[in-house]
């Protein structure tokens, strides 16, 4: 059954145009996380090189937790995953949807 099968890229292109391949993700036992680093991640997933499931587990992540990464770079990008900017980005987004 060829819809079972999961193909995967060997590589997928980065927040900032670079080859990604599983060795060049941030290590498994990571614990600060920049802003490269969770964009990196986000591509991972948005490529098909890693699923959500397998992000959470590697990197011992809540689904909730990464899916605010994921939202953070579709609404304004990598600026959006900086920890001090959260709150205004959210503010601003959630003004944006109301006009």
């Amino acid at each position: 059954m060829i819809e079972n099968q999961k193909i995967r890229p060997a590589q997928v292109i980065g927040p900032l145009g670079e080859p990604l391949t599983l060795e060049s993700l941030p290590p498994p036992d990571t614990t600060r996380w920049v802003v490269r680093r969770k964009a990196e991640v986000v591509a991972a997933v948005n490529g098909g090189l890693l699923s959500v499931d397998e992000v959470c587990a590697r990197y011992r992540l809540s689904v909730e937790e990464f899916a605010g990464w994921q939202r953070a770079v579709d609404r304004v990008g990598m600026p959006g995953l900086r920890v001090t900017r959260i709150q205004h980005y959210k503010s601003l987004y959630e003004r944006q949807q109301r006009y």
